[in-house]
């Protein structure tokens, strides 16, 4: 690898999170070679800022990487504006980053794995985003990596020429999509992604993911996944402003060093419909989801395998 990748950690007000996700990126084996930059938000109101304070005494300790900048917002600009300008800044004057928010816990070979992809994808210019994550897939078949449509912000890491076309304009995007693009966008209709577009035109929400997804969609870019995850979402525990509670996506974390990146620059067709599986699964009733899945562990021993 030429050269590492500055990692750039947004924290708020969740200090028992933020203390996991840094203990947990510590004890990557790049960590000590790595810059890490940290973007901490101020609190919206009074009763989240003892969190808050928490938050920033425990950053202003962090220890373990070549350098430690920290950017504390002396307002609260949310989430969205925190990531789009932090990442900006950092792709601006490094060409390349790697992302992560305070509720994600990595395997100790999760920057070895983004460096490496970062390197071995930095000339190939449809390949626009690096997901860290993965949906917990029935794995046969597949290779130790693969590329398809969508982008997983768990985790992530792209690149200055590719960040710079993000756009955040949801009434563009609802005048530009035909039905056909927002069926593709959805997976073929397996989950409706869509509705954080027209849930943002609203005000109702306000995220930035949704938006990178559509720039990367609109630019005909693939996004590489692992096939076994490099990271875990300790914060689907009702904790975060977006996320209610939720064990489904869970999935075992890969200690693994030893993976091919594909050259062939299509989506993996196998991959695609095994994630879409995933999302229609999650629609089935609970009781179903669960006896489903006690028969796929009684009889397989793991339902990842």
């Amino acid at each position: 690898m030429k050269s590492l990748a500055p990692i750039a950690l947004f924290v708020y007000n969740r200090p028992n999170h933020t203390k996991k996700t840094i203990d947990a990126l510590k004890q990557n084996k790049l960590a000590s070679q790595s810059e890490l930059y940290v973007y901490a938000d101020a609190s919206r109101k009074h009763s989240e800022q003892s969190n808050v304070d928490q938050v920033r005494l425990l950053i202003s300790q962090i220890e373990g990487f070549k350098k430690v900048t920290i950017i504390e917002q002396d307002t609260n600009i949310g989430l969205a504006k925190s990531i789009v300008s932090g990442v900006s800044d950092i792709v601006n004057k490094h060409g390349r980053v790697i992302v992560l928010e305070d509720d994600l816990v990595t395997s100790p070979v999760f920057l070895t794995f983004m460096n490496r992809a970062l390197e071995f994808y930095i000339d190939k210019k449809n390949v626009w985003h690096i997901s860290g994550w993965n949906y917990p897939l029935e794995q046969s078949g597949l290779g130790s990596t693969f590329l398809w449509r969508a982008m997983n912000c768990w985790g992530w890491a792209t690149w200055s020429d590719r960040w710079t076309h993000f756009e955040k304009n949801a009434e563009q995007l609802i005048g530009t999509f035909t039905k056909d693009d927002i069926r593709q966008f959805n997976l073929n209709n397996c989950e409706n992604f869509w509705d954080q577009v027209l849930a943002n035109k609203a005000g109702k929400i306000d995220t930035w993911a949704i938006f990178w997804y559509a720039t990367i969609f609109q630019n005909n870019g693939l996004c590489l996944n692992p096939t076994v995850s490099y990271v875990t979402n300790i914060g689907l525990d009702g904790s975060g402003v977006h996320c209610g509670v939720n064990d489904a996506y869970g999935s075992q974390l890969n200690d693994d060093t030893y993976y091919r990146f594909d050259i062939d620059l299509y989506e993996d067709k196998l991959a695609l419909s095994r994630i879409q599986k995933f999302y229609r699964n999650m629609k089935k009733p609970f009781i179903i989801r669960f006896v489903n899945k006690f028969f796929r562990i009684m009889f397989n021993g793991s339902i990842t395998k």
